[in-house]
């Protein structure tokens, strides 16, 4: 696993990087593409995928709505849960984020084999579904 959880770092520094030459952050790139690839979103939910805390997703979200990228929008029935959409000046700034993730993915990619891929693919799933199971308190003896 140390290989795999060194290959994510350095995957992450790297895009941050080039994120960065362009003006953006890899938090706020995650957030974009979550929001975009997951229409209604609560704000419970994006701090579950971004893996962070609630006053460190506010934060992230008040510069995002600063910026005009954001609406939140209250939640029918619950009026503390927030639903999130992008707006349309958020729409080239997706893009270069989505452009950017795609030229990484190919780079990194290059030269894996498409059936090793499909293999890794099933593998990582797997371990992540029982990583879920464990957080839900199913850990199997």
């Amino acid at each position: 696993m140390t290989g795999l959880s060194t290959t994510s770092r350095k995957a992450q520094t790297t895009f941050d990087s080039l994120l960065r030459q362009k003006g953006l952050t890899l938090a706020r790139a995650r957030a974009l593409l979550h929001i975009a690839r997951n229409p209604g979103v609560n704000q419970s939910e994006l701090a579950k995928f971004l893996a962070i805390e609630s006053p460190t997703l506010v934060r992230l979200l008040d510069a995002m709505e600063n910026q005009g990228f954001i609406q939140r929008s209250a939640v029918e029935g619950d009026r503390r849960a927030k639903q999130l959409s992008l707006t349309e000046s958020a729409q080239g700034e997706l893009r270069q984020v989505e452009e950017l993730s795609q030229i990484i993915g190919a780079f990194m990619l290059r030269g894996v084999d498409e059936e090793d891929l499909a293999v890794a693919t099933r593998v990582l799933r797997r371990v992540f579904e029982n990583i879920e199971a464990a957080m839900d308190g199913h850990v199997a003896s």
